[in-house]
């Protein structure tokens, strides 16, 4: 089963001010919408390590990551394009460097989401499963840090 077209994107998370980190779009065919660090891997290239490729070039990099998580692999009805989407926790919000493909950035709580979204990402943010793997991931994340804070 060969993808013509193989993406991924990362929904950073941060785990100090429980934020995603999206960017606003100001090329390709999906241009003056809000989606997710990413784009389209290499020819010979996995998805995460595209991903961290298209991370350093999109915002120059991500500071401190903590637990990388794969959310979803969408793939089209006639199998020519597929999209990885992984959860990428970090510790602290920080400033992206931008490149020309985006004109802006913003840190935005869970359903506070900025229009307009990208249409995937809307999907993938809409979908039931992704959203029960992201509650649970969240619950994790707090019984951890309360039992980092109790001991």
């Amino acid at each position: 089963m060969s993808h013509e077209i193989i993406c991924s994107g990362a929904l950073v998370y941060s785990l100090s001010t429980k934020r995603f980190l999206l960017l606003h779009r100001t090329q390709s065919k999906q241009k003056n919408v809000w989606g997710l660090v990413g784009g389209t891997n290499g020819k010979d290239e996995l998805p995460w390590p595209a991903l961290q490729r298209e991370i350093n070039e999109e915002v120059g990099g991500l500071p401190n990551i903590i637990k990388t998580i794969p959310l979803e692999t969408f793939v089209s009805t006639d199998e020519k394009f597929s999209f990885h989407t992984y959860l990428v926790v970090i510790k602290d919000e920080f400033l992206p460097i931008l490149n020309e493909e985006h004109d802006g950035y913003a840190w935005v709580n869970f359903g506070k989401w900025p229009m307009p979204l990208h249409m995937g990402l809307r999907s993938t943010l809409q979908n039931k499963t992704n959203q029960t793997k992201l509650a649970t991931v969240f619950e994790l994340i707090d019984i951890l840090e309360n039992n980092y804070e109790t001991n």
